[in-house]
């Protein structure tokens, strides 16, 4: 992500959460964050962005602190490849595990953490200011463990295999072979959201 890339960050985020950050907070943890590193998802063959995500490397752990799809582009494992993508990140700068926050009732979202090694390990009474509504804290175990390592290559095997995200106008057109894309599978949720409560701070990551 760079500063280049807040217009359109700013929109999915609008988009996707009932209390978005502020403006200036992408900015600030842009260029003033060493602790931050922010990815995006484009589309293929566009200059528009579709996902982003984001983790701060607090010691060993990487906190994931925010993830949104753009609405449009759900559920065609956009979601599914940009966590892979924070989760490949983390290890590349040494992290020994991941862990977030997600709203209780984010049934979506769980099932997607779920699925990439997250397991709930605590609460944080009513940590969102909209509702009061309690935060689950998830954490992966180990990324260097053998069964992480294989649970993430099963997963980007299949999302290799699987057919490219389709534009939204291509949304209601069957895909060969029957049925329409992007529906639900199983458990899987892909391209919900989640993320942290605040815009992370120095002091405490914005609990």
């Amino acid at each position: 992500m760079t500063l280049d890339d807040l217009l359109e960050v700013h929109r999915i985020e609008r988009a996707s959460f009932s209390m978005p950050w502020p403006d200036e907070a992408y900015r600030s943890e842009l260029s003033a964050n060493r602790l931050a590193s922010y990815l995006v998802v484009r589309a293929e063959g566009t200059d528009g962005l579709i996902a982003y995500g984001g983790i701060w490397l607090m010691v060993d752990e990487a906190h994931i602190t925010t993830f949104a799809v753009d609405p449009a582009w759900r559920r065609q494992g956009v979601g599914e490849t940009l966590l892979i993508a924070l989760l490949d990140l983390a290890v590349a700068r040494r992290a020994r595990e991941a862990t977030l926050e997600v709203r209780l009732s984010n049934v979506p979202a769980r099932r997607l953490y779920e699925k990439y090694g997250f397991r709930p390990v605590g609460l944080r009474p009513r940590y969102y200011s909209d509702n009061g509504e309690d935060a689950l804290i998830m954490t992966t175990e180990p990324l260097a463990g053998a069964s992480m390592r294989q649970r993430l290559a099963g997963l980007r095997a299949a999302l290799d295999a699987a057919p490219p995200p389709l534009p939204p106008a291509e949304m209601a057109a069957p895909r060969p072979g029957g049925g329409l894309p992007g529906g639900p599978t199983g458990s899987d949720a892909r391209g919900t959201v989640g993320r942290q409560e605040q815009p992370p701070r120095r002091s405490g990551r914005g609990r």
